[in-house]
């Protein structure tokens, strides 16, 4: 490949990534019509338009799409090779992008972040809490945090966490009013909160154990929310039951306003897992969160 082709298939790659050429000469730090010229020339030696353009938007093209999707992980493999040469000198900086679960960032993310920032004062660290599926790739991610093992192709997962519980939570109020179910059966005349899937768009069934198998038990649902926050305050208030990850209790300051519910009926949640791209822990910016994470969740 001439050396040419490459910094222009760099180039086109952040006119992708970013939406258009004026945020991608942003991101590279250099003038637009830069950025603009090694698009033509890049079109110029495929001799094929690479996007569509309207006045509001860039759009790839058939040939645009396969160029992108065929050297995506060309480009990232070699900008993480250089950037592990260069960090053989010097000291890991530059941008840490993380998406991660919201119960993911409670438990792993939040305890330890700051010390982080104080060990690594170059490192920049972006974290977006997403309960939804994340595409690392797609995103522009260099780290995910999701429970599950189930990835895409490519991409490297370590352990953070083992199963934890999730199980009922009720506060003293809720109880006062309705009682404390002792029995699966007493559920009938209880409320529940209800959490919903962001991607899925479904409500996330009350799954107990019962005589070593899982059954699933309805419960009228007294307020529905994506937000494990809401979740938490509504139970404080007395509203209904949660359904909550034990550990997530156990970090609240006010956890003893939780008070547990039909505990011999809980079930597990899998084990939560820190992912990415395998050329990715080349760079050492990345390399020092995913360390950092694997060294405080094994102490």
């Amino acid at each position: 490949m001439q050396s040419s082709i490459y910094g222009y298939l760099t180039y086109f790659h952040e006119i992708v990534n970013e939406g258009s050429i004026a945020a991608a000469a942003r991101k590279l730090e250099i003038a637009p019509p830069a950025v603009s010229n090694a698009l033509k020339l890049l079109e110029r030696h495929l001799g094929l338009p690479l996007f569509t353009r309207t006045t509001r938007k860039m759009e790839l093209t058939e040939a645009g799409q396969r160029l992108f999707d065929s050297t995506r992980d060309i480009i990232q493999g070699l900008d993480s090779a250089m950037e592990s040469v260069r960090d053989l000198t010097l000291k890991p900086s530059g941008l840490v992008r993380v998406t991660t679960s919201s119960i993911a960032y409670l438990l792993v993310v939040k305890p330890y972040f700051a010390e982080f920032c104080r060990r690594y004062p170059d490192i920049r660290l972006e974290i977006s809490v997403n309960d939804g599926i994340v595409d690392i790739v797609k995103e522009g991610f260099d780290v995910g945090i999701r429970f599950g093992d189930r990835l895409e192709q490519n991409v490297v997962a370590k352990k953070l966490l083992d199963p934890v519980r999730l199980g009922l939570y009720a506060s003293e109020n809720y109880i006062r009013k309705y009682g404390k179910p002792e029995t699966l059966q007493d559920l009938s005349r209880h409320k529940l909160l209800g959490y919903r899937f962001v991607t899925a768009n479904r409500i996330y069934p009350l799954t107990l154990n019962q005589d070593g198998r899982e059954i699933s038990v309805d419960i009228p649902h007294v307020i529905v929310t994506n937000n494990v926050m809401v979740e938490l305050d509504s139970v404080r208030q007395g509203v209904a039951l949660g359904l909550l990850f034990e550990p997530v209790v156990n970090a609240l300051h006010d956890r003893e306003k939780f008070i547990p519910v039909l505990e011999k009926h809980w079930t597990q949640y899998p084990e939560l897992f820190l992912f990415y791209m395998q050329h990715s822990q080349k760079a050492g910016r990345v390399r020092a969160w995913i360390d950092f994470l694997l060294e405080k969740t094994s102490a």
